[in-house]
């Protein structure tokens, strides 16, 4: 399709902006050429939207199994409570926010009660960032008690990509152990990794194979007998959301992820929340300022000296907060742990529908994703995770997340989510198992895969090594 620059008509324009409301000031600095903007419109600007639009694929037109992602729906109620005047239009310099406050301070409790935890901070913007913030937290209590020597931190090869990353950011040396034959940690490794320059571990739990560490508590035991503290990644908490609290099982921290386990709009949809809750002794290193309540009035507690510092401007991502809490009320004391029975209800129903024609990772019970290996049809006839993953686009079927984990040859990773019914899934099974038959009976056809969508396969490698960034005008120079 044609980009809005190659829709551009010199001398076309509309009136969809409103009249300019502030004096025009000329700078004293001004461009010796003009600006080259699109010339269009309402109707081409319209037209050309709507046409992007029916080229991308999201969870209003199908079935999104992408795995560790939880792309669900966002309930319109979310949007309608994040649009009050007294949410949307604060500002969050401005007094007599009490309404706010009392938001965080709900959200706080509910979240600490969920995960065990003793307090809590919305500062994080997204996942990765709660990461960061959280070895942060374990970083500052080495130092200020005197064991600056503690600076490895160990990473299961099982855990979220983010997790290494987020270590080394924070200045920590990132020790990878290996997953038993089992796909939980092996636990011979991690006691020959720990020693007085542990301070700590990173644990994803459920794992990217859709594994609950059955070890769980003996892990957390070795790492504390050696000094180190524990670290829960809870991107995939609405496996067990209600039903395991981290906090009880050895944890010191957490972060959570409000736009994937607690509905907010995940990616495009709007910006991400990572909150970082802790066992109260870090809560003196956390970043920002908390709420707290003192006979029925709201307000901020100063910041402790020993905290980190802020991570972000002010408080987080407000309305993500908002979002999530509507979510938490609607669902109340018996609909969280719902939420985690059916993800993994949903989760086991369509493995077993598949199991016999695709090979699974995970032969027990999975939780809230399962991973498939495509290893030996590639090795039998030539077709790949990434061909079979092109063809579902055909059935009308987001990919699954494709070679993650990167412990698993030729992987995707399937999360049919908790919001998902049976039909659907029924369908998607279907799916599945057609696009098996055709790798099979004609795996030639299959390199060219998706056939129908309105996008065929792009030349990843020539996109990655010379992509087009730019426009390039007539009057410019290539």
């Amino acid at each position: 399709m044609k980009t809005l620059f190659e829709r551009s008509v010199s001398g076309r324009h509309c009136t969809i902006l409103p009249a300019c409301d502030v004096p025009e000031v000329t700078p004293a600095e001004q461009r010796e050429e003009a600006l080259h903007l699109p010339e269009l419109s309402e109707t081409d600007i319209s037209r050309h939207y709507t046409e992007l639009a029916k080229q991308t694929f999201g969870v209003n037109d199908g079935f999104y199994p992408l795995g560790s992602c939880t792309m669900k729906y966002n309930p319109k109620i979310n949007e309608e409570t994040a649009s009050l005047p007294g949410f949307a239009q604060i500002h969050p310099l401005q007094d007599h926010a009490d309404s706010c406050l009392e938001v965080l301070h709900l959200a706080e409790t509910y979240l600490c009660e969920i995960t065990g935890m003793d307090a809590m901070t919305f500062q994080p913007a997204a996942g990765a960032h709660g990461e960061m913030t959280g070895l942060m937290l374990i970083k500052r209590y080495h130092e200020l008690n005197g064991h600056p020597e503690r600076n490895k931190i160990i990473v299961p090869d099982s855990a979220h990509g983010t997790n290494p990353a987020s270590s080394a950011m924070c200045g920590f040396t990132v020790i990878n152990i290996p997953s038993a034959e089992d796909g939980c940690v092996d636990l011979e490794k991690l006691r020959e990794a720990v020693g007085e320059d542990t301070a700590g571990l990173m644990l994803t739990n459920p794992n990217t194979l859709g594994i609950f560490d059955k070890n769980i508590k003996e892990i957390t035991k070795i790492v504390h007998e050696a000094g180190g503290l524990c670290y829960y990644d809870g991107a995939n908490l609405n496996a067990v959301m209600g039903v395991v609290r981290p906090g009880d099982t050895g944890f010191d921290c957490i972060h959570l992820n409000l736009h994937k386990s607690f509905s907010a709009p995940h990616g495009g949809g709007g910006p991400g929340s990572g909150p970082v809750g802790c066992k109260s002794f870090l809560e003196p290193y956390l970043p920002g300022e908390r709420v707290i309540e003192k006979d029925g009035a709201y307000a901020f507690e100063e910041r402790d000296e020993r905290s980190i510092g802020s991570i972000r401007s002010f408080h987080g991502n407000f309305l993500v907060v908002v979002k999530a809490l509507t979510y938490l009320i609607m669902l109340g004391k018996e609909g969280v742990p719902e939420v985690a029975h059916n993800a993994v209800l949903n989760a086991n129903y369509l493995k077993h529908k598949l199991e016999g024609v695709y090979d699974t990772v995970n032969k027990g019970v999975c939780m809230h994703e399962f991973v498939l290996t495509l290893e030996e049809l590639k090795k039998e006839n030539g077709v790949s995770a990434m061909d079979i993953a092109k063809a579902l686009q055909d059935e009308g079927i987001h990919p699954p997340t494709m070679y993650f984990p990167l412990n698993v040859h030729e992987a995707l990773m399937v999360e049919p989510t908790e919001t998902e019914s049976k039909e659907t899934l029924d369908q998607a099974a279907e799916a599945f198992l057609k696009v098996m038959r055709e790798a099979k009976e004609n795996p030639e056809q299959m390199h060219d895969t998706p056939h129908h969508s309105p996008i065929s396969r792009p030349d990843e490698v020539t996109a990655a090594r010379h992509p087009v960034l730019r426009h390039h005008f007539d009057d410019q120079a290539s």
